[in-house]
């Protein structure tokens, strides 16, 4: 049997309170199950602003999407991890990636390194966290034992990661562009996404407990004409035709009809039963929520 379907929004943009607050209320009433944030320079503080997500609402979980772990030192992200989650309840899903964006780095003074530095670090970090959260006298303590952890990746080593610790196996969808400072990502066809969710699986085969699978949704498009929605988006993937573009698995477009019946293939195909939104395309998902839910 497949997991039922999960959703989550990635709130990008910051606000002052009473206007945070009323847009993670606004998510709940949508039927969110998840309010995510990123960490990025420029964007919300993470774990403060989940504090106060969880403080506007009552159901939805509380997660990080991911953090750039080349920006926390272990021991002082263990003591904000495990204050956060006591604070909402026990609500928090802990999201990791090794960060992509060499701008930010610099901006804060802070190494980059090569992908297998970042990728280092993240394990040194996971392996951190694991020791000192799960140890029953760690304080502050937090009120999960353990935090679902959730890692956003891609390549190999990071794919390794994920299958050995990962609650959440969440699918980026794209690559980084080599040489951009930006973080700039390319999208990788549903083909290559075939090869990557393939080799996940073969490196989760020894699992006891299956983890939940994510995939990142970069457009959601509720229309009758699925080209004009991806064409203003074709200038930043030129090496794709329109008909490429369609085929996209992070690009949902068409009819609710359409799009829900997207979905469910995805299911079948990757196994994602976790999707995530972005901020500017969560009152656009809610009726293909809803539609998924009752169907």
């Amino acid at each position: 049997m497949s997991r039922p379907f999960r959703f989550g929004v990635n709130l990008l943009a910051s606000a002052p309170a009473g206007e945070w607050s009323a847009k993670c209320r606004r998510a709940e009433q949508l039927g969110y199950d998840v309010i995510l944030v990123p960490d990025h320079l420029g964007m919300v503080a993470p774990f403060p602003a989940l504090v106060a997500a969880a403080r506007a609402t009552e159901r939805p979980r509380v997660g990080t999407f991911v953090l750039n772990t080349g920006f926390w030192n272990p021991a002082l992200l263990a003591r904000e991890v495990a204050t956060t989650d006591a604070l909402t309840g026990g609500r928090l899903e802990l999201g990791l990636g090794t960060g992509y964006v060499r701008a930010e780095h610099d901006a804060a003074g802070l190494p980059f390194g090569s992908p297998g530095e970042r990728v280092d670090h993240l394990r040194r970090t996971l392996e951190e966290l694991r020791r000192l959260l799960d140890d029953e006298e760690y304080r502050p303590g937090p009120a999960q034992r353990p935090v679902p952890l959730l890692i956003g990746a891609n390549g190999d080593r990071m794919l390794e990661l994920t299958a050995r610790h990962a609650d959440i196996a969440a699918f980026t969808g794209g690559r980084t562009v080599p040489g951009s400072a930006t973080g700039q990502l390319a999208p990788i066809t549903a083909e290559e996404l075939d090869e990557r969710v393939a080799w996940y699986a073969e490196l989760a085969a020894g699992r006891g407990e299956p983890a939940e699978r994510n995939l990142l949704i970069q457009l959601v498009a509720v229309t009758g004409d699925r080209e004009a929605a991806v064409r203003p988006l074709l200038e930043h993937v030129p090496h794709l035709t329109p008909g490429q573009a369609l085929d996209l698995p992070i690009f949902l477009t068409g009819t609710l009809e359409e799009i829900t019946a997207q979905v469910r293939a995805q299911r079948e195909r990757y196994g994602f039963t976790y999707l995530t939104v972005l901020e500017p395309y969560m009152e656009a998902f809610a009726p293909v929520m809803r539609a998924l839910r009752e169907g």
